[in-house]
C-alpha cells in the first residue's frame, strides 16, 4: 500500500518521537502536535495507516495511537552486502538495516545490495550504486535480475530467455554476455529501485 506524503510524515513523527511519549498520543493530543485543525482528517490518515499494518488499530482497548512492531521499524530494509560480476554476494555478517523511500521499493520483500564494479555502467549502475531488489525467483525478459549461475556465483545483469538457454547480459560493451543453460541460472530478485550517494 502506497502512503501518502501526509501519511509518511505522521509515521515518522511517530517514530522519531515514541521514546518522547509518556504515552501513546490520543488523537486530539497528535493533532495539537502535528498542527493540524482537523481531527477527522487526521483519523482518515490513522486508519490508513491502521490498514497498512504500521499502527495497532483503535478499537477502544488502550489508550492513544501505538505503532505496530513493524511501523516501529524505519522504512529499512536488509543491507545484505556487495554483488560484484561474476563473484559470490559478499554477504555481510549481520544484515543491518538501510532506509529505503517508499517510491524504490514494491510492497513485496525487498534487499539491498552494494554494486562492485562496472558490468552495469551503460544501464546507469555504477559501482558504489544501492540497488534494491525485490525477492522473487521469476523475471520477465529484459529485467535486471541478481541471478545466481551454477550453484556459485551471483552476479547483476540483465536477463534474455530464449528457449533452451538463458542470458545474462551485462550493460557494458567490453563485456560479453553469458550464455547459459536455463537449469544453471536461478533467479533471486529483480532490480526495483537504485540509490547513490555523492561523497
Amino acid at each position: 500500500m502506497q502512503l501518502t506524503r501526509r501519511q509518511q510524515d505522521i509515521l515518522q513523527f511517530l517514530r522519531d518521537n515514541a521514546g518522547g511519549f509518556e504515552h501513546p498520543p490520543t488523537l486530539d493530543e497528535l493533532c495539537q502536535m502535528l498542527g493540524l485543525r482537523s481531527r477527522g482528517s487526521l483519523h482518515k490518515h490513522i486508519q490508513a495507516l491502521v490498514a497498512a499494518g504500521l499502527v495497532e488499530p483503535l478499537d477502544g482497548q488502550h489508550r492513544g495511537v501505538r505503532l505496530t512492531p513493524e511501523g516501529a521499524v524505519e522504512d529499512g530494509i536488509p543491507l545484505l552486502g556487495t554483488i560484484a560480476a561474476g563473484r559470490p554476494i559478499e554477504a555481510l555478517p549481520q544484515p543491518e538495516a538501510i532506509r529505503v523511500p517508499p517510491q524504490l521499493r514494491t510492497t513485496r520483500p525487498c534487499y539491498v545490495l552494494r554494486v562492485r564494479g562496472d558490468s552495469m555502467s551503460e544501464a546507469g549502475i555504477l559501482d558504489g550504486d544501492y540497488v534494491v531488489i525485490e525477492q522473487c525467483d521469476t523475471a520477465r525478459d529484459g529485467d535486471i535480475v541478481v541471478a545466481l549461475v551454477r550453484d556459485e556465483e551471483v552476479t547483476l545483469k540483465r536477463i534474455r530467455q530464449e528457449p533452451g538457454r538463458t542470458i545474462l547480459c551485462p550493460e557494458n560493451g567490453g563485456m560479453e554476455p553469458l550464455v547459459l543453460a536455463p537449469d544453471d541460472v536461478q533467479i533471486q530478485g529483480v532490480l526495483v529501485g537504485q540509490m547513490r550517494a555523492y561523497r
